[in-house]
């Protein structure tokens, strides 16, 4: 039996992301970091020690070109391979690859350091792919900065062709 991206959505109980998508927080932990231990580059307010989500993109979908202020770590669980594009606060640009092929270079986990711009796409047409996002600090909505186009095309012009993708007009 062949699992559909809506079983995972309706099984899981994923509602719609602002970045695109589709997302169930699992985890928030209950110890908290007092505000005044964090980094300045954090909004006002005391931190969970840390986060996670299900998070599931089909294909044509993407997850908009975004940052938050604490490192992420992804983890792939079913569907297709997907891709993580970073850029980095000084204008590098990696992929990560995401999935179970190991010979396509794709691996389990990844990570997208605090301050970069990421957003992710599935490859494989009428696919879809369900990972999982783990935040330390855990993750805050008062972190989150989705990239507007304009903006990163004047800060990063080099990346024109993978910033177009994966941002909205």
């Amino acid at each position: 039996m062949s699992v559909t991206a809506e079983t995972w959505i309706s099984g899981l109980g994923l509602a719609p992301h602002p970045e695109g998508g589709y997302f169930r927080e699992t985890y928030r932990a209950t110890g908290l970091i007092p505000g005044q231990a964090l980094p300045p580059n954090f909004a006002g307010g005391d931190r969970p020690y840390g986060t996670a989500i299900y998070f599931l993109l089909k294909s044509g979908q993407f997850s908009a070109l975004h940052r938050i202020q604490s490192d992420e770590v992804w983890h792939f669980y079913a569907g297709s391979g997907l891709t993580v594009v970073v850029i980095s606060p000084e204008g590098e640009i990696s992929n990560l690859h995401l999935g179970a092929d190991l010979s396509q270079g794709q691996q389990f986990q990844a990570w997208v350091p605090a301050g970069a711009w990421f957003g992710a796409y599935v490859k494989e047409p009428d696919s879809y792919s369900l990972v999982g996002c783990t935040v330390s600090p855990g993750f805050d909505f008062r972190d989150f900065e989705i990239g507007q186009r304009d903006t990163l095309l004047a800060q990063f012009p080099q990346h024109r062709d993978r910033i177009i993708p994966l941002t909205h007009p």
